[in-house]
This record gives structure tokens, sequence and C-alpha cells, in this order.
């Protein structure tokens, strides 16, 4: 939840990263916390945007659905990428324009697609027939894009394997939605998430130029839009590659398409992954086997989560000074034994009450946690809200 108006008066010029700051915050607020910094998430989205120029980017709502991410998003004049009924009700709540909105779950339920248009969003992905048959009582206002698979065994996530038809598959399912009497509006694909290289991306767009172009010769629909997806990368604790070098190979393919082609995407974990930390505090010690044992108010279950559901790892520090490093561990609330979240760290001797910080924790984090045991999820706490904070970063 974002904090009341009176307290978020207060956050502002400050950098929710220092530990002065974070000490403040969790003074005020409690612990565990996510401090998300809107003017990081600003940097992310204005990074991006300069590495796809003319490329339209919906911020997809999926790893970090948090009402003050998603206004920066569209104060900064980017768009939505929704998934959910839920995503939708969000939107809807926060009075944003549908006409900024997308709906990219390849598999929905009737109701999910009567409430998307129902809050005035009108485009959609599919990948088999029958999904197009969904469609057939919206198809004077909905429009779709077909997804297409392409499998990226190098991505940490390989979306492939479970959404999208083979492109050999495409143009007969483009076909099918002509005889249904379907609206194409283009196609889309998902690398997956955590591209090593820009490699699958560019293969995915030069095997969906040429499709656009065979679609279009048989007349199967507009297909003036493509949707490139996510994947883009962030270092966990070791460098990323640079963003402007990752993207330059996919301008140069995008340049190659006509140029009634509108191209999107669908960034999350890169705008909202650096731009949040997690702060958890020392509700316990004990040494077991020559290790101290620190029993965080936080874990697995909890902010965490993305260890088990991302295959992240995040950069965790104690914020406590001390020149001994002691052998130790690090692990959650619960009452259940693989609630650990790191082992073998050097860290001083922490007591209870210290505090410990994970980095880049805005992606799949907070959004996946539980509150399994009765421990409560953190709060999140959004900071910098608006372009003047913090200096205008």
């Amino acid at each position: 939840m974002p904090p009341p108006r009176r307290a978020r008066a207060r956050l502002r010029w400050i950098d929710p990263f220092a530990p002065e700051h974070i000490r403040r915050l969790v003074a005020e607020f409690g612990s565990p916390l996510l401090i998300l910094d809107c003017a990081r998430v600003r940097t992310q989205y204005r990074n991006l945007r300069r590495a796809l120029p003319g490329v339209d980017l919906h911020y997809a709502l999926k790893p970090m659905p948090h009402a003050a991410l998603v206004q920066t998003i569209v104060d900064e004049g980017g768009f939505l990428d929704l998934a959910t009924t839920g995503e939708v009700q969000l939107v809807t709540s926060l009075g944003i324009d549908p006409a900024r909105c997308i709906h990219t779950h390849p598999i929905k339920r009737d109701i999910d697609i009567r409430n998307a248009l129902h809050a005035g969003v009108r485009v959609f992905v599919a990948d088999n027939p029958d999904e197009l048959e969904k469609f057939v009582p919206w198809r004077d206002t909905a429009e779709l894009l077909l997804r297409v698979s392409f499998r990226a065994p190098g991505a940490v996530c390989d979306l492939s394997r479970k959404f999208g038809c083979d492109p050999e598959a495409l143009l007969s399912l483009a076909r099918r939605a002509r005889e249904l009497g379907l609206t194409v509006r283009g196609l889309s694909f998902h690398v997956g998430s955590q591209a090593p290289n820009s490699v699958k991306h560019l293969e995915a767009i030069e095997t969906c130029g040429k499709l656009l172009a065979a679609a279009r010769r048989e007349k199967l629909g507009p297909l003036d839009t493509l949707d490139i997806g996510g994947g883009f990368p962030i270092g966990y604790g070791q460098r990323a590659p640079d963003i402007g070098r990752f993207c330059a190979p996919l301008r140069a393919a995008l340049a190659r398409l006509p140029r009634r082609v509108r191209v999107i995407a669908e960034p999350g974990r890169y705008i909202a992954g650096p731009a949040a930390i997690g702060v958890a505090s020392v509700m316990g010690r004990a040494q077991r086997e020559g290790h101290w044992w620190y029993y965080l108010d936080d874990g697995l279950y909890g902010s965490y989560s993305g260890q088990l559901y991302d295959h992240a790892r995040y950069p965790v520090e104690a914020l406590r000074e001390g020149t001994e490093r002691l052998p130790s561990v690090l692990a959650g609330p619960t009452c259940d034994s693989i609630d650990v979240i790191a082992e073998n760290l050097m860290l001083p001797r922490l007591r209870a009450g210290d505090l410990i910080v994970g980095r880049s924790m805005g992606a799949y984090t907070w959004a996946s946690a539980s509150e399994f045991n009765f421990f409560p999820r953190a709060t999140v706490i959004a900071v910098n809200r608006t372009a003047g904070d913090m200096g205008g970063v």
C-alpha cells in the first residue's frame, strides 16, 4: 500500500538507497519494507526508450503491479501490458486511458475478455484456434495479435515453451481468424526472461517480418503491429549487458520493417527490477555448526519468493558496520526448513533489530509473495513519485 499523503510529503528529496534514509524509513513505517524509487523507474524507462527509439513501451504489470510504478510509466508517456482481470481493475482505478493498454495473456476465460472489453481494452493476444473461438462474440470490437513461439533455451525463463504457435502454423491460424470474422492486428512474440543476448530477438523479428508480409499478401488482416515482447536483462550482483549495445542489433532489424508497422515492446523486469530494495530486520539469531544463523522478518515466502519462482539471487548486505566477518546464514521467519535466503555469507556479528538490505528487488518479489504462516508481506513505500523529486533524476 502507498503511504498516506502526509507521509509521502516527508519522503521527498531523499535517496532511498542510502543507509541513513533506509533506517529512517524503517523507523517510520516498520519492517519488512520494499522501497520503490520512482526516480529509478523513470531512469530505466528512459534508458530503454533511448535504446529503442520509435518503439512504444508497454510496461508489463506482472513483475511489480504497484499503482505508483504504473502511474510513473504513464506520466512518462508510456503504455501498459495487462494480463489479468486484476491488472485491468488496477489500471481502471487509476483512471488510465484504456487505449494505452493491451491484454497479452494468450489463454483467457470469457469473463477476462468481457472485463477487459468493458474497461475499454481492445487489443488481445491469441495463439491457437480454440482461443480464436472465444472472440467470435466480440469480433466487432476486439482485435488480435497472434503470438509466435521462438524457443530460447538460453533465457532464464523460456516463455515460448508455454505460449505461442510455431512459425509454420501462423498463416493457417491467421486464415482461421479470417474465417471467423476476426481482425488480426499483427503478431507478437516473447523470447523469454533475462535473455543473455539479442540473438533470439533478431531471429524472431526477421521471421515475423516475413510472416507479416506473407499474411498481408493473402489479405489476412491489417497486420500493421509487431509486439517484440520483453526479456531485456538486468544484473543481480553482476554487470548486465549495456541496454544500448543489447538493442543495437534490434534497431537495425526493426529499421528493415515497413514503415507502416507499429512496433511495441513489453518490458517488465528491466523497468521494475533495479528500482526497489527489500529491507528486513533480524528477529533473532543462533549459532549452528559454526555459523551464525540470523532469522529475518522476510524470506522465501515473502519478498525473496523470486529465488524460488524467478531463479533470481538478490545481492544482500547488512547495514551494520564491523571489521570482523563471520560465516553466516540468513533465514526467513517461517517455520519451514526451506525458508533460507542465503548461506555461507561473511557478515559482521548482527543483533536483533539490525537491518539486511536486498538489492534489485523490484521484480517478482512483492508481486509473488505470500502470507504463509501469517507473516505479512512487506509494506511497499514508493518515493520520488514526481520528476521534480531527487533533482529530476
